[in-house]
């Protein structure tokens, strides 16, 4: 059996995943089934906002390494975090919300975004350990 990429397997990347697939859980299905307490207002709206740059640019940084530079050590320079952050806020913050009456925009997501790209860029972009 083959073991996941060393960065699937990183203990903040699994946390991240496993945090926001709860989150997820608890948003579609626990709140309308299962009468789960409520969690307060920060965690409902902002932590699945924080870990989304770091989940996203971990399996961006994975393919890259597998299909196109096919390099361990190779690491996202910081203008592409950059770049994810600004795209990711502009579209969900700043565009979305025009278009569609579900989403709503919050500047405080865009600090979470911000805070999730520093996360990622501290901890989780580093060269790939075999």
């Amino acid at each position: 059996m083959r073991r996941l990429p060393a960065e699937l397997r990183h203990p903040l990347f699994l946390l991240g995943a496993a945090t926001y697939g709860g989150l997820a859980l608890y948003r579609h299905a626990g709140a309308r089934s299962v009468h789960w307490p409520p969690l307060p207002e920060l965690v409902r709206h902002h932590l699945t906002d924080l870990l989304t740059l770091p989940l996203l640019l971990t399996l961006a940084l994975w393919a890259l390494r597998r299909l196109y530079f096919r390099q361990p050590a190779f690491v996202l320079p910081a203008s592409w975090i950059f770049s994810a952050w600004l795209v990711v806020a502009v579209w969900f913050e700043g565009l979305l919300p025009r278009f569609d009456a579900r989403a709503t925009a919050d500047w405080l997501d865009v600090g979470a975004y911000a805070l999730g790209g520093l996360l990622f860029w501290r901890w989780l972009n580093r060269p790939a350990r075999t």
